[in-house]
């Protein structure tokens, strides 16, 4: 059985009864009771609150709220579907934007609690602000490396080089600490820390080409001083009220 069905069984196994013991769910997925425990271990890592206990009594236990979010969906996978619909959100013109407000509740509102701290974290640093005209009109294509690569560099907080062309047209090779990101719609940008000249910077999405993530991490900087890059913005975050009251 590949992995994802698997671990899709045995959360659907854990829906069913609370007080499953490690062999007898392996005895179910056909597999050896280390394999369940290190699959349990996934989950957990994945969000999903799952409980074990020792004793004539116990068993393994997944809390009611963790099945409200898909065992397909990770960490990046529900940022990705909340600065969608908050993109939608913030620009009410467009087709289906209505429903972006109550997509975006019932996605936060389903988030385990560990979960929803981890997303928190990184939608603090992804802001949406108004549309540029004239950035619009003069915008070219984004280089999908610089997508993937932005994720890793900014999921994982190491330094990304790039080669980068200013408004007149100059060149310039940088190294940066990508901190945020900044939506502009249709335009993104890169809200960073020059390693060079040692101030905060934007960079326009469609002005990189050559991206690489180096092996270097970094330690996050203040919000407030990476804000002042983009003061009408503001940070997408979840609201969901554990988080909030934490």
């Amino acid at each position: 059985m590949p992995l994802i069905d698997r671990h899709d069984e045995l959360i659907r196994l854990l829906r069913s009864r609370a007080d499953w013991r490690t062999e007898d769910l392996a005895h179910k997925l056909g597999v050896s009771p280390r394999t369940v425990l290190r699959d349990l271990g996934r989950l957990r890592d994945r969000g999903f609150e799952i409980s074990s206990m020792s004793g004539p009594g116990g068993g393994v236990h997944l809390e009611p709220t963790s099945v409200l979010v898909t065992s397909r969906l990770d960490g990046e996978e529900v940022v990705a579907l909340i600065l969608s619909a908050a993109v939608a959100q913030a620009f009410p013109w467009m087709p289906f934007a209505s429903g972006a407000s109550s997509a975006l509740a019932k996605i936060e509102a389903s988030l385990p609690h560990q979960q929803a701290l981890k997303v928190q974290a990184l939608m603090m640093r992804i802001m949406i602000g108004n549309p540029s005209p004239s950035a619009v009109r003069q915008h070219s294509t984004v280089s999908p490396l610089l997508a993937r690569l932005f994720e890793v560099a900014f999921s994982e907080e190491r330094l990304l080089s790039f080669a980068y062309r200013d408004r007149e047209g100059a060149s310039s090779q940088r190294v940066v600490e990508p901190h945020g990101l900044l939506v502009r719609a249709p335009i993104w940008y890169v809200v960073a820390w020059d390693t060079v000249i040692g101030e905060p910077r934007l960079f326009r999405a469609d002005r990189i080409r050559s991206p690489h993530v180096l092996a270097q991490t970094f330690l996050p900087r203040p919000h407030e001083l990476l804000r002042g890059l983009c003061p009408d913005a503001r940070p997408v975050r979840t609201q969901h009220p554990e988080v909030e009251s934490g």
